[in-house]
């Protein structure tokens, strides 16, 4: 059996979701994600294979954690080459029980001998991708809508999803739900 694309996330609640998309100003090379694909990602693995995405799956599972709100504000881009790459919607700032969650997913990961990020992490989510959008443009639309704020959330779960790369985009499937006890 094949690699997985595996990833780790919490979903955004389908009414903020829909209110992010709604501001889309449609600007050429701007490509905003469909409500549904809108997440933040807690780790993410490139190629894992069967065995040890059971143990991961097992190592998930065993994670506890309480519920907790967190608000989804303030937008930014992440930039390659200068050009706008991403653009992303916060979570407020070093919210203590998602960076617990997020080290948890990581010990749970490393418990499976797979590989983590050692970079520092900028808890977003991922709304729109930039391909070729001007910088002016990108700094217009941020400028009218750097302080936007979509609400507040409540994490009651996370999930664990296969990614299929296919000629229309990332499809993903959900494989597990880790809820807060």
């Amino acid at each position: 059996m094949a690699n997985q694309r595996l990833f780790v996330a919490i979903d955004l609640p389908d009414n903020i979701a829909e209110s992010l998309v709604a501001i889309d100003p449609h600007y050429r090379g701007l490509i905003f994600s469909a409500s549904s694909q809108i997440h933040l990602t807690l780790a993410f693995f490139p190629a894992v294979d069967p065995a040890t995405a059971n143990l991961l799956k097992e190592k998930l599972a065993a994670i506890s954690f309480g519920a907790f709100f967190l608000p989804v504000m303030g937008l930014g881009t992440f930039s390659k080459n200068r050009m706008p790459h991403i653009l992303w919607i916060g979570v407020g700032h070093a919210h203590p029980h998602l960076f617990q969650l997020h080290k948890r997913v990581n010990e749970a990961a490393l418990a499976c001998n797979l590989p983590i990020d050692e970079r520092a992490w900028t808890p977003h989510f991922t709304i729109a991708r930039g391909r070729g959008i001007s910088s002016a443009l990108m700094q217009s639309f941020l400028k009218k809508h750097r302080d936007y704020d979509a609400g507040m959330m409540h994490v009651e779960e996370f999930h664990l999803y296969q990614s299929t790369l296919t000629p229309g985009g990332a499809m993903h499937r959900r494989e597990l739900t880790i809820a807060a006890r």
